[in-house]
C-alpha cells in the first residue's frame, strides 16, 4: 500500500514525456504557434518583382490611407446664353433664383414679369484634393437640371461648394466650356456630344482646408486596389527591404500596415516619397470579361482551359410574308376585296466548322488562335467561352457585363 503513490507519480511523468514527444511542431505559416503565442511575426521570404513578370509602382497599385479627396457639389446660374437657356414656365427654380441674385445685387424685381431664355440653373461639382491650401485653384463640371438646350458661351456666376458636412469649401465662377454643338432649324436639329454639360479648368478656389495632421500618424494602412494575398504580400517585402524589419506588415489580402513609429528620423510624407515608386509586380486572378452589348471579349493572360472539344453551328430562320389581294370579278354586284395571307418559313443549318479539339493548358494566344480558327464572330465566341466555362474547363473567372 505504501508503494502505490510512487507507481503512480512514475507513471504519470513517463506519461507526460511520452505526450511531449509525440506533440506535433510549431506551424511555419506565422511564425508558429510557439511565435504567435510569443507575439512575434515572421514575414513571408518572397521576392517583389519575380523574372518574367510586370512590375508596377506601388503607388500605382495601393491607396494610402488619408491621402483622399472630398467631393464637393453648389448650385448656381450660367448667364450669357444665346437663348438656349431654360425655360422659366417649365424651370420656375431658375426665376427664383435668378430674382434672389438680383435683388442681392441691389435690384428689385419682385412683381415684374420677365422671361429670360439667357439663363440656365445649373449644378456644379468638384473634388478637392489632398492637401489642398486656401488659395489654391480646382477644376469644376457644370451640368444643367433644367431644359436649357445647350451652355455653349456661358459664365457661371459665383457659386459656393458646399461638402457633405455643410461648409462651403471653395467658390466657383468663369466660363463654362461645353462638349459639344447643336444646330438646326424648324423641321430638324443635329446635336453632336452633350452641349448642356461642361467644365471650367481652374474655375474655383479653395476658401476652406481640411483639418487633418498627417504629420503625426504613427502607422498607416495601405489599400491594395485589386485585393490579392500575393501582391500584398510582395508589396511587404518591398517595404521591409527599403525600410526595414518591422516597418510593414500584411494584415490581409487588401491590407498592410506601414509602421511610421519604426521609421526613426522620417517623417509619414518622407517615407511615402520613398517608396510609392518602389516596382512590385501585382499578381491577379484569371479573369475573361465579356460585354453583350458591344461584343467586346478581354482576356488575362492567365486564362488556362482544360481539354474540350468545341463546334458552333449556325442556324438560320428565314421568314417572307407575300399576301394576295382576292378580288370580285368586274361588274358584280357581290363579293368584296380581300387579303389572303401568304406566309413562307425555313430553317436553313449553314455548313460549319466541323468538332474542334482545344488542347489543355494552353496559353492565352493559342486559345485565341483556336477560336478564330472556327470563324465564329465575337458574339458567337462570348457564347463558346460561356459554354466552356459551363463544362468546368474554363479555369478564370468569367465576368458578363
Amino acid at each position: 500500500m505504501g508503494r502505490a503513490p510512487r507507481l503512480t507519480v512514475r507513471l504519470t511523468a513517463a506519461l507526460a514525456a511520452l505526450l511531449l514527444a509525440a506533440a506535433p511542431p510549431a506551424l511555419a505559416g506565422d511564425g508558429g504557434l510557439g511565435a504567435m503565442a510569443a507575439g512575434g511575426y515572421r514575414p513571408l521570404d518572397v521576392d517583389p518583382t519575380p523574372e518574367g513578370e510586370n512590375t508596377a509602382r506601388i503607388k500605382d497599385l495601393v491607396e494610402f490611407e488619408g491621402v483622399r479627396g472630398n467631393d464637393l457639389v453648389g448650385y448656381g446660374l450660367v448667364v450669357g446664353l444665346d437663348g438656349t437657356g431654360d425655360g422659366i414656365r417649365n424651370a420656375p427654380f431658375t426665376e427664383e433664383a435668378l430674382a434672389n441674385l438680383l435683388e442681392r445685387l441691389g435690384v428689385n424685381v419682385s412683381g415684374e414679369q420677365f422671361r429670360p431664355r439667357n439663363v440656365a440653373a445649373v449644378l456644379v461639382t468638384a473634388t478637392l484634393p489632398p492637401f489642398a491650401r486656401a488659395g489654391g485653384r480646382i477644376d469644376v463640371t457644370v451640368s444643367t437640371i433644367g431644359d436649357a438646350d445647350s451652355l455653349l458661351g456661358g459664365t457661371l456666376i459665383m457659386t459656393p461648394l458646399n461638402a457633405p458636412d455643410g461648409q462651403i469649401y471653395a467658390v466657383a465662377q468663369g466660363s463654362v466650356i461645353a462638349g459639344g454643338a447643336t444646330a438646326g432649324g424648324e423641321a430638324a436639329t443635329v446635336t453632336q456630344g452633350v452641349p448642356t454639360a461642361g467644365s471650367i479648368p481652374a474655375g474655383a478656389r479653395v476658401e476652406r482646408e481640411v483639418a487633418f495632421d498627417f504629420d503625426d500618424l504613427p502607422q498607416m494602412r495601405l489599400a491594395v486596389r485589386d485585393p490579392d494575398f500575393t501582391t500584398a504580400a510582395r508589396i511587404e517585402a518591398a517595404l521591409l527591404s527599403a525600410l526595414g524589419t518591422g516597418s510593414a506588415r500584411m494584415l490581409d489580402s487588401g491590407t498592410v500596415r506601414l509602421n511610421l513609429g519604426a521609421l526613426r528620423g522620417m517623417s509619414p510624407a518622407q517615407a511615402i516619397a520613398r517608396i510609392e515608386n518602389l516596382p512590385v509586380a501585382p499578381a491577379q486572378k484569371a479573369r475573361v470579361v465579356v460585354d453583350h452589348r458591344s461584343g467586346t471579349i478581354v482576356l488575362g493572360d492567365d486564362v488556362r482551359i482544360s481539354r474540350i472539344a468545341v463546334s458552333q453551328g449556325n442556324l438560320t430562320l428565314r421568314i417572307s410574308e407575300q399576301p394576295l389581294v382576292v378580288q370580285p370579278n368586274p361588274f358584280s354586284r357581290q363579293g368584296d376585296t380581300v387579303v389572303v395571307p401568304r406566309t413562307d418559313a425555313e430553317i436553313i443549318e449553314e455548313d460549319g466548322p466541323q468538332l474542334a479539339v482545344v488542347e489543355s493548358a494552353v496559353t492565352l494566344a493559342e486559345l485565341v488562335q483556336g477560336l478564330n480558327a472556327l470563324g465564329v464572330s465575337p458574339r458567337d465566341m462570348i457564347d463558346i467561352l460561356q459554354s466552356i466555362k459551363a463544362a468546368g474547363a474554363l479555369h478564370a473567372e468569367f465576368v458578363v457585363k
